[in-house]
């Protein structure tokens, strides 16, 4: 019997204006993903409706209009693994042995005004927590984890993932509020 190992896959580049407040960190991009180039491609994944509600980010605009969006939001997008292997795109199929993370410390470097990130789902935070904290050092940051927007996450339906998912909306617009007022207070 021969065993053959799992098709190797890579990450997108993160997507960021070097004056984001928040990020949202996936796990691994899945096969739909992959194949379009696109983040949250597959479409029954819930985030592209989740974003435009939140911030007129929604799947009705043309992909680059969505991410020019969100990053006037202040809001970057990435996944913790930058490359793997995993056969299909359940975040159960990676192996872990094969896990390789993404660059967060140039990432913090070059988004420093960033002060919270956001995990889309349960895999992404334990990526990050396995392979990126306390491997590098982070910056002061606050984390969160939110319900998976997933297909395969099904215990929880669009409007639920949407009112947990807004804490990203406030984050990203407490962060916005507080860089616009260091400047008035300096100048005082």
């Amino acid at each position: 019997m021969s065993t053959t190992a799992a098709p190797l896959v890579r990450s997108f580049a993160p997507l960021f204006r070097a004056d984001a407040r928040v990020l949202v960190l996936g796990s691994m991009p899945g096969t739909a993903s992959l194949a379009a180039a696109q983040y949250y491609a597959h479409p029954r994944n819930a985030f592209w409706p989740i974003m435009g509600a939140l911030f007129g980010a929604g799947a009705e605009l043309p992909y680059a209009q969505r991410l020019e969006r969100l990053a006037a939001a202040g809001v970057a997008l990435w996944d913790v693994i930058g490359r793997c292997e995993r056969a299909g795109s359940l975040d159960s199929a990676i192996a872990p042995d094969s896990i390789e993370a993404n660059d967060f410390a140039g990432l913090f470097a070059a988004c420093p005004d960033i002060g919270h990130v956001f995990f889309n789902g349960t895999a992404a935070e334990t990526a990050f927590r396995r392979h990126v904290r306390g491997r590098i050092a982070l910056p002061p940051l606050h984390f969160t984890r939110l319900p998976s927007t997933s297909p395969a996450h099904a215990a929880r339906g669009l409007e639920a993932k949407l009112a947990a998912w807004q804490v990203v909306k406030a984050a990203a617009h407490r962060a916005a509020a507080a860089r616009i007022d260091i400047p008035a207070a300096q100048a005082a």
